[in-house]
């Protein structure tokens, strides 16, 4: 853990240069398995203000960490150009992440030229952002104005003492409580709430959590339990520290009725479950024991336009260079479409196996491409 690490700019342009075309690709992209390409998740900053274990462990991402200097990002104009030549390539949905993405200064006017955008047929994307929540309370009706649809607030316990040790700066839990709440009332509506459970140190805050979220907000707030994954390398995984969703729904259940709730929406990550009295429904997002990666249609473009294709990726695709080396719509979209069509990606499903990537492949670290 207390091992230095490289900067990712020392190794992530690793990957053979991009294949392009003079015509424009049609139709719906597919990878090698017939997934579709349907979600964008835009990484706007790899900075963050909390030092959350399972992510940005202080004892490597410290004072002397080399974050990615202004230069290297993508600028809001780059990233609506990209976020649009995905849109024409099938992508529906864009979410905003980091690092922490309220981080990144006048965000709200990145929402803003993203809300514009439109897909072949006319139609809006569904715009939304992950934030720690520090600092919603004044940017939330801001960013409402600006056009974003929806929102997702990490907070893994509603304890204070837990939470504080968990985000490693010793930031109040009430703090984000109120970023929701404010949230709320400006009308940001569909908010979901991730909890991301690692045993032996947050588990007693499932059932607080669960009875807070469910009393106080019903269903206008989803509460979403996620298995500590093995993302990125320095977060210090173990699969005993995994509380698996199984055994999370059945303390849940212990406690109050609940009924599976039947999604239609492709790629849903979240096992859906409702409370049986009405008063709103929980998620458990399983990666470890259940991979959903046979309908994965997500992609994700880093913080200065690199291309992964799974949140456990060893590298990248240098869109970035396209970009800034005069490359056309049509090359770039081109790009896109031959890179999809080669992804294979499926990790948590050989998580373990033979046919798993070598341990010796460095995974990318989840506050460069969003979690």
């Amino acid at each position: 853990m207390g091992e230095r690490v490289i900067p990712l700019t020392d190794w992530r342009r690793t990957a053979p240069p991009l294949r392009t075309a003079s015509v424009m690709p049609e139709g719906p992209l597919a990878d090698t398995f017939g997934r579709p390409l349907r979600d964008l998740r835009i990484s706007v900053t790899d900075r963050c203000n909390f030092r959350c274990s399972y992510c940005m462990p202080k004892e490597v991402f410290d004072t002397r960490y080399n974050f990615l200097p202004h230069a290297e990002l993508l600028s809001f104009e780059e990233i609506t150009r990209l976020a649009g030549l995905f849109a024409q390539v099938g992508a529906r949905k864009i979410r905003l992440t980091g690092g922490e993405p309220l981080l990144r200064k006048h965000l709200e006017n990145l929402v803003e030229m993203l809300a514009a955008l439109r897909t072949p047929d006319g139609q809006a994307l569904d715009l939304t952002l992950t934030t720690n929540g520090s600092l919603l309370s004044r940017k939330a009706a801001t960013l409402k104005a600006a056009g974003l649809n929806r929102l997702t607030v990490s907070l893994d316990a509603l304890d204070d003492a837990i939470f504080q040790r968990m985000n490693d700066v010793g930031f109040p839990v009430g703090e984000v409580l109120a970023g929701i709440d404010k949230a709320l009332e400006v009308g940001l509506g569909s908010i979901k709430v991730n909890m991301v459970v690692k045993r032996g140190v947050n588990d007693t805050q499932v059932l607080p959590m669960a009875r807070h979220f469910r009393d106080h907000y019903g269903s206008a707030v989803s509460l979403r339990f996620i298995e500590f994954m093995d993302v990125g390398a320095t977060n210090g995984w173990r699969l005993d520290d995994v509380l698996p969703s199984s055994e999370l729904l059945q303390r849940l259940q212990q406690e109050w009725p609940l009924q599976p709730v039947t999604s239609g929406v492709a790629g849903e990550t979240a096992e859906r479950w409702a409370y049986a009295d009405g008063r709103g429904e929980i998620g458990l997002i399983s990666s470890v024991t259940k991979a959903f990666c046979r309908d994965c249609n997500r992609a994700r473009l880093s913080t200065e336009g690199q291309l992964f294709l799974c949140l456990f990726g060893t590298h990248g695709h240098d869109l970035r260079a396209l970009l800034r080396g005069g490359a056309s719509d049509t090359e770039i979209a081109s790009a896109i479409a031959h890179v999809w069509a080669e992804r294979a990606d499926r990790y948590s499903e050989i998580r373990g196996s033979a046919s798993a990537p070598s341990s010796t492949e460095r995974r990318v670290e989840m506050h460069y491409i969003g979690g």
